[in-house]
């Protein structure tokens, strides 16, 4: 085997290894921010170890986006916090695409 065969091909499962990993922590976003939109329509008290461990896992990736929607002004007066709907399509389209980096 040629050498830069070598170089291509560990370069290839370091890739793949990094892309694996960041999928696995998007999905596990994904999930924790699911459990989250449907345990916030049960009265479930906000000093659960749960719960919080819920938001210490999903808000940072959600405070950006509503900080960024809040200067827009465009979805303020929604009923519902449209920033976690953002945050999920977003890391959805992130997946995706990375998930298009593997094949």
């Amino acid at each position: 085997m040629s050498s830069a065969i070598v170089v291509a091909s560990a370069t290839y499962v370091i890739k793949y290894i990094i892309i694996s990993i960041l999928l696995i922590i998007i999905n596990a976003v994904q999930l924790a921010m699911f459990i989250r939109a449907i345990l916030s329509w049960f009265r479930t008290g906000s000093d659960s170890k749960f719960i919080q461990l819920l938001y210490f896992i999903t808000e940072p990736f959600i405070k950006p986006i509503r900080k960024l929607l809040n200067k827009i002004n465009l979805f303020q007066r929604l009923p519902i916090d449209i920033s976690f709907l953002v945050t999920y399509i977003l890391l959805s389209f992130i997946s995706a695409i990375l998930s298009s980096f593997i094949l």
